[in-house]
């Protein structure tokens, strides 16, 4: 179950999606670029509405905003943009500007002299307040404030502009002359080189502020919502070296720098920017007020917060404690009740192992409550409904409680919290054993995702709820059965978050587990133990279990107890109930196994009551299941088919099809046992039933390519219908178990005791 306090860090950046630079020493002015756009500007108020069709105008008034705002882009993409929206327009741009590249310094002169006109009369082609407007304005009155020689100095730009545009597009109709084939595969790379090409002249020079603004929002906004379309760690890296290098003091990019750093998992540089970050915003001020004490402040305090949370989620629990003193001890100076709410969430998640955590967040709670801050309210409440589910509460306050959490979502347009609590309710729903209400919950997440993109027009199915519910909805496939459907999700899980994505390691442990079962079932242990490093390497604990489980199958019993019994005092230790019971089952099963069922009953015991106090049903009935086996083992089948009879109904309802094909089998064979002393003809009756649960089992077992099972259950078919007199049947069920029996290894273990 992931952590719901990864969205407590701080970010000055972003608020309403809007970047705040509130200190940037350049302004706008006239590029080659903008004189472009300043022509297309232009031909759209000379181009009468009948010229271009209402489709054509609607296409290029979206196309206007991220030209205005956007970085500087060459002629080439430019006419291509312009001409996917409105082809005619295209060429008039296209036209005009190679005249005034073409010919003489008075022409662009003119140029700027005829824009002012746009302003004039009753009814203006352009609003002097409207964006477009306001760009106009900028525009001219950047290009009075020049002098001659950096007049001269645009022109000579906007005439090497041009020719490489036009250098551009006879390359392009070039290679469209060239063979089909070959010429694909050259444009390629030509495309490549000329784009790299590209990028280092646009990005040459410095942006001016609204294009630092927008690219630092645009980004910051992406790497939230959708990581996946903003730049590559490297490119923006570069991007934000660049704009650097202009402006050493913009404190918004060295913020940018450290979320960036955060996606590649680099603590020292990240550290690094971070600290840039608020030595910038304290040395400009831009934080401060009339005498700037307050802002001073400020930053000073949420920088050790978000020191704090840096530490604390690389690890370094220790430093992250002494820096969130320092920010409660600024904080408590200052009477600032809001930065003290988030040093008590972020008390709470360094020390939620601890016993008495419950009640520093039901403080945390009461508070943001009390304080009107209804994000950090609703964060308290889902760790509250996380920490108590694992202390065994009920599932219906659980839900109740979550339902309270809702309403303050949907009250305050917490969109973000509102996937979080779903993501939430599929994790209980999972770790009760309640498969079905789980796939519910996920199916719901994804709805949702996919109206809000519609709806709001931002994506924001790449967070990190996205990809809890994806990876549960792949795990639970794969427990059906169904692994190219759990092939698809894991697909989409890889393209929607590429390996250096920061939510990656989700799904990479989801895919190691899911290979490493089916290696399993197929009874290919060393392809499973090959797996057992990846899994360790992205969880310790869960890479520990595999490495026994798989010791265990190769009957390598004494490293596997001693393997079991070192996780066990570790689980016991971090109260991890889960892994115990696990761990519990595994070691029972050893001990049957090794021909000591007696042993077994205390630990299964010790599960059975584990899984009661914690209200885990499915592990519970999973114990049951093992104590029926045990009881079996000791001669007692009736007691034992008794047992079966409480816990076939969770399994078979919300169970994995592995454990309901065991189930079966437990049951056909405990009927077999019983039915030892019966009469002859109701003998008969009770095998004919033991084979038909054995088909089913034999069914459940086919749908995960479980060989090894299915060859211990043909063989007891066999033997059944050679008791039954079906010499048919039974020489077919002996067939397929040869066939079986040569292609799997024999791990030794008697399966039938009673016939």
């Amino acid at each position: 179950m992931a952590s719901v306090h990864e969205s407590l860090y701080f970010n000055p950046m972003m608020t309403n999606g809007v970047v705040h630079a509130n200190v940037f020493g350049i302004k706008d002015w006239v590029t080659p670029y903008k004189i472009a756009v300043l022509v297309l500007l232009n031909e759209m108020g000379r181009t009468g509405e009948g010229a271009v069709s209402l489709m054509e105008r609607r296409r290029l008034n979206q196309l206007l905003l991220p030209l205005l705002q956007g970085p500087d882009i060459t002629l080439s993409k430019l006419y291509k943009l312009i001409e996917e929206s409105c082809p005619q327009l295209a060429n008039s741009v296209q036209i005009r500007i190679k005249l005034m590249a073409e010919g003489e310094l008075k022409d662009m002169e003119q140029f700027f002299d005829d824009l002012s006109d746009s302003f004039s009369g009753t009814e203006p082609e352009v609003h002097k307040t409207s964006v477009v407007g306001l760009f106009l304005r900028h525009m001219i009155l950047a290009y009075s404030k020049l002098s001659f020689s950096q007049v001269f100095k645009l022109y000579t730009a906007l005439q090497q502009y041009f020719q490489n545009g036009e250098k551009k597009t006879v390359e392009d109709a070039d290679m469209e002359l060239t063979n089909r084939d070959e010429g694909e595969r050259k444009m390629e790379k030509e495309e490549l080189d000329v784009s790299i090409r590209e990028e280092e002249v646009s990005c040459s020079g410095p942006l001016s502020q609204k294009q630092a603004e927008f690219f630092l929002s645009q980004q910051a906004s992406l790497l939230k919502n959708d990581e996946t379309k903003a730049l590559t760690p490297a490119s923006l890296q570069k991007e934000l070296n660049n704009l650097l290098k202009f402006n050493p003091d913009f404190a918004e990019a060295h913020y940018l720098s450290y979320l960036n750093n955060l996606r590649v998992q680099d603590v020292f540089s990240s550290t690094h920017s971070l600290l840039h970050y608020f030595d910038r915003l304290i040395l400009t001020g831009a934080e401060s007020k009339s005498n700037g004490e307050e802002g001073y402040g400020r930053s000073l305090r949420y920088a050790a917060l978000n020191l704090a949370a840096l530490h604390c989620r690389f690890g370094h629990y220790q430093q992250a404690e002494l820096a969130l003193q320092e920010a409660i001890r600024i904080a408590q100076e200052s009477n600032d009740h809001v930065c003290l709410q988030h040093c008590l969430s972020w008390l709470y998640v360094l020390g939620q192992k601890r016993s008495d955590s419950y009640v520093l967040l039901e403080h945390s709670v009461k508070k943001a409550v009390h304080f009107g801050l209804p994000y950090l309210a609703s964060l308290g409440i889902q760790s509250l409904v996380q920490q108590r589910a694992f202390a065994g509460k009920t599932a219906n306050k659980l839900m109740d409680a979550l339902k309270d959490s809702d309403l303050l979502h949907w009250k305050h347009s917490l969109s973000e919290l509102i996937d979080i609590s779903i993501a939430q309710k599929t994790a209980i729903w999972r770790l009760y054993g309640r498969s079905t209400m789980a796939l519910q919950q996920a199916q719901m997440l994804l709805s949702m995702n996919s109206l809000e993109s519609v709806n709001s027009g931002v994506q924001q199915n790449n967070t990190e709820s996205f990809a809890v519910a994806l990876c549960h909805l792949a795990e639970l496939h794969a427990e059906q059965g169904c692994f190219a459907a759990a092939s698809e999700v894991l697909k989409h899980l890889k393209e929607r978050f590429p390996p250096n994505s920061q939510h990656a390691q989700l799904w990479m442990l989801c895919d190691q587990k899911i290979q490493f079962d089916r290696a399993m079932n197929d009874g290919k242990y060393h392809l499973a133990d090959s797996l057992v490093t990846g899994i360790t390497a992205l969880n310790s604990i869960e890479g520990v279990y595999r490495k026994a489980v798989v010791l265990q199958a190769q009957n390598q019993m004494s490293e596997a107890h001693k393997l079991l019994q070192k996780l066990l005092i570790h689980c016991q230790k971090i109260r991890n109930t889960e892994m115990v019971i696990s761990v519990l089952l595994s070691v029972a099963e050893l001990y049957w196994r090794s021909s000591s069922p007696t042993i077994a009953l205390p630990v299964l015991l010790q599960a059975l009551a584990l899984s009661k106090e914690y209200r885990l049903q499915y592990l519970a009935s999973e114990t049951v299941l093992n104590l029926a086996f045990a009881q079996l083992i000791l001669g007692i089948p009736e007691q034992a088919l008794s047992l079966l009879h409480m816990a076939i109904e969770p399994i078979l309802a919300d169970g994995a099809v592995l454990d309901k094909g065991r189930a079966m089998f437990l049951v056909a064979k405990c009927q077999v046992a019983s039915a030892a002393s019966y009469d002859p003809l109701k003998k008969a009756e009770v095998l004919e039933a033991a084979v038909e649960n054995l088909n089913e089992a034999k069914n459940y077992f086919a749908k995960v390519d479980c060989k090894e099972q299915i060859r211990d259950v043909v063989y007891f078919q066999a033997r059944l219908y050679h008791t039954l007199g079906k010499t048919q049947e039974r020489n077919r069920c002996a067939m397929l178990f040869r066939q079986l029996h040569q292609e799997l290894p024999f791990h030794g273990v008697p399966l039938i005791n009673h016939l």
